[in-house]
């Protein structure tokens, strides 16, 4: 690394993942992958990405020092990979596939299939941890339901029903609560973590697709496509204070390690939306791909 945080950028219609400066938004390097990457998963040491190829039916591995990719993780059964999450222990790459209703789970750095586990519910998109890494939330688009994948076991413990077309969840970094946004109720749902329950239920902008907290879990930020706004909500109450005009359809929502910025990938007006987290406000643009969506960070330090 040469001492720059980086964005890493995937952009669905040109079938690149861009690595972009965070100080200037310069685009340091565009590097081809699978078809319609959708989601990244960074390694901690920050020397590893994993982009799944929605459309390419694979996973791309990344060599975030060289920028290139290295390799790819390809399976059968893989229809519409999509999120993934590596696991704290960077033992175990877990990969949501949507259109196969399936968790795979492979080793790391081997890439060996491990494990394939269905979910038993339609259209499993995306995962979300808790803190301790003990479960995995698996929202289901077609079943309106949440998965409890148990990581002991990696076995599904239970379904949980949420609203219509969830898609965006994550959990607080305290544990305490989680949140769904569910697309076709243009809502967000919090969920007590202990016993799964709807705590408060509150609007935000249209078509809710992405949802991530930030680093201290003073906010809530969702990624409103149509409405092409991102709603802040105030995690002490449960309830959405301010709306955020980005770019048209924006996607994949990303914080810098210190909280300060948040950044955006606008998948219409082919962009990333810079934020600043003190005052709410959008403060710059960079320009990405074509159809940017999935984002990361990577910081230099």
């Amino acid at each position: 690394m040469d001492g720059l945080d980086r964005l890493v950028v995937l952009n669905k219609d040109e079938n690149s993942v861009s690595f972009i400066g965070t100080e200037g938004g310069e685009t340091l390097r565009v590097v081809l992958v699978g078809a319609h990457p959708h989601e990244v998963a960074i390694t901690r040491d920050g020397s590893t990405a994993y982009v799944s190829n929605a459309l390419g039916n694979s996973v791309s591995i990344l060599d975030t020092g060289a920028m290139e990719e290295t390799g790819r993780i390809e399976h059968e059964e893989f229809q519409f990979p999509h999120d993934l999450k590596i696991s704290p222990d960077e033992s175990k790459l877990y990969i949501a596939v949507t259109y196969a209703h399936k968790v795979f789970i492979c080793e790391r750095p081997s890439h060996r299939l491990l494990k394939i586990v269905p979910t038993g519910q339609r259209l499993s998109h995306m995962l979300a941890p808790t803190p301790d890494w003990r479960r995995l939330y698996v929202p289901n688009l077609g079943s309106n339901t949440l998965s409890v994948l148990n990581t002991e076991t990696d076995e599904i413990e239970k379904h949980i029903v949420v609203g219509r077309k969830p898609e965006g969840v994550a959990v607080h970094p305290s544990g305490a609560f989680l949140y769904v946004a569910n697309q076709d109720e243009d809502n967000v749902f919090a969920l007590s973590a202990e016993h799964h329950g709807i705590v408060a239920r509150h609007p935000v902008g249209k078509t809710p697709v992405r949802l991530v907290f930030s680093p201290d879990g003073r906010y809530a930020f969702t990624a409103n496509r149509e409405s092409h706004d991102v709603s802040v909500i105030d995690t002490e109450r449960h309830w959405e204070i301010k709306r955020i005009p980005v770019g048209r359809w924006p996607g994949g929502i990303v914080f810098d390690p210190t909280g300060t910025r948040a950044y955006v990938a606008n998948n219409k007006t082919n962009d990333v939306s810079v934020i600043d987290v003190q005052s709410l406000r959008e403060i710059e643009r960079f320009d990405a791909g074509v159809h940017p969506d999935g984002i990361g960070y990577l910081s230099a330090a």
